[in-house]
């Protein structure tokens, strides 16, 4: 635990970006926001619902829209508000997120929350620190969404935590001394997160034989595979989308690779399953919650009313991977509107027109116990999460491996 704790803190100094701005107690930029007029506010929802994320874009937005149901209102200054979501694609792309983010901002949301993707979240960042809009991000990892941007939060941990806790796995709970690493050239999340996994790995002794990347779209991973097979890894490491998952696992099988495959959060999505059949038999990946996990106390309440959120209409089944199951990203979407509305409703008392940059103000002040632990946040705009969950396909099923707790938080 203690040389876990030791990377942790290492990786975090040695790869992130020197972060600036975020939660800090005044905003940076002297914007005037979006102002909230009439008795309607407006939240954006900044998610992939298309391209290569869009299975897990939809979970998150399954999310906050079942979170809408339960608080669908909000009271401020004598006023009811009612809450109304729009949503945009931002169809898994840097360039068209651009376009997803001005879209938001031209509708008059006063808040945005997403992306699942760190890539198109860094690449929207400017865009709504520039209106003076502040975005949540529910489940995008990458050190750099946040950095240097006043405007921008997030709810979940990040990957240089993530990377850790995988390799921390590798090399000290599975006795592993060799790895190879397959990531996504271009991509802002695979990328960042395979250098953190390389480094904590390399420095717990292990070493890394094989560095692969593929490019965006690919589907064809024999070459790769067979290079990692010739490396004789121990173990894989492949922090991908889950479109990319449902390709590689069957081809992984099909070349005999016998290196056990590793994931990240992404893989938390039941389709990969379904698709890959028992080639995803042994899958190991890092997530932020866990449904059987009832430490928190609004962890069981959320679970079964998501369920039954679910099971109310067949086509949200199929957009949440075809089952009942309850994604993490479910659950950081859900806290991540439960945490904006808690922001707006301290607005109460606020005197003079209520803006956009007085929700980030909030934001930057907010205190919420949510279904995923509390959440506050730190003065880069980073929740403060010191928890990882680790699970493993067993019998078609996601099964609960450990939690890692990072004792430095």
């Amino acid at each position: 635990m203690k040389k876990f704790i030791a990377l942790a803190l290492a990786s975090v100094m040695t790869l992130s970006l020197a972060a600036c701005g975020g939660g800090s107690d005044a905003p940076a930029s002297d914007v005037a926001g979006t102002a909230i007029s009439g008795d309607t506010i407006k939240i954006g929802v900044f998610e992939p619902t298309t391209g290569e994320n869009g299975g897990g874009g939809m979970q998150e937005v399954l999310g906050i829209r079942y979170a809408n149901t339960i608080v669908p209102t909000v009271d401020i200054n004598g006023t009811t508000y009612n809450i109304e979501l729009v949503e945009v694609d931002n169809q898994s792309d840097k360039t068209a997120a651009v376009t997803a983010a001005q879209s938001l901002i031209s509708s008059g949301v006063v808040g945005v929350l997403g992306s699942y993707g760190s890539g198109v979240s860094i690449a929207a960042g400017q865009t709504f620190a520039e209106a003076g809009v502040p975005a949540i991000g529910c489940s995008c990892t990458n050190p750099q969404v946040t950095a240097g941007n006043d405007f921008y939060f997030r709810t979940c941990f990040l990957d240089p935590f993530q990377g850790t806790v995988m390799a921390s796995y590798a090399a000290e709970e599975m006795g592993y001394k060799t790895a190879a690493i397959v990531s996504q050239n271009g991509d802002d999340y695979s990328t960042g997160i395979a250098a953190y996994f390389k480094q904590a790995f390399e420095q717990l002794g292990g070493t890394i034989v094989a560095d692969e990347t593929y490019q965006t779209n690919e589907s064809d991973f024999n070459a790769i595979l067979t290079t990692v097979k010739q490396s004789e890894a121990e173990c894989v490491f492949i922090p991908c989308s889950i479109a990319t998952a449902t390709l590689i696992l069957p081809q992984a099988k099909a070349n005999g690779l016998q290196a056990h495959i590793l994931g990240s959060d992404t893989w938390e999505n039941e389709s990969i399953v379904i698709a890959a059949g028992d080639a995803a038999e042994g899958v190991v990946f890092s997530t932020f919650f866990d449904e059987n996990d009832e430490s928190t106390p609004m962890a069981k309440d959320f679970v079964n009313g998501f369920k039954a959120y679910l099971n109310e209409d067949a086509q949200r089944i199929t957009l949440n991977g075809g089952t009942d199951g309850v994604a993490a990203v479910s659950a950081l979407g859900y806290d991540g509107y439960m945490t904006m509305v808690t922001a707006l409703a301290s607005l109460d008392g606020t005197e003079g027109d209520l803006t956009s940059v007085n929700l980030r103000d909030a934001l930057a002040a907010v205190n919420y116990d949510g279904v995923t632990g509390n959440i506050t946040f730190s003065e880069t705009g980073d929740a403060n999460k010191d928890a990882a969950y680790l699970k493993k396909v067993e019998d078609g099923k996601f099964v609960f491996v450990k939690k890692q707790i990072d004792e430095t938080k």
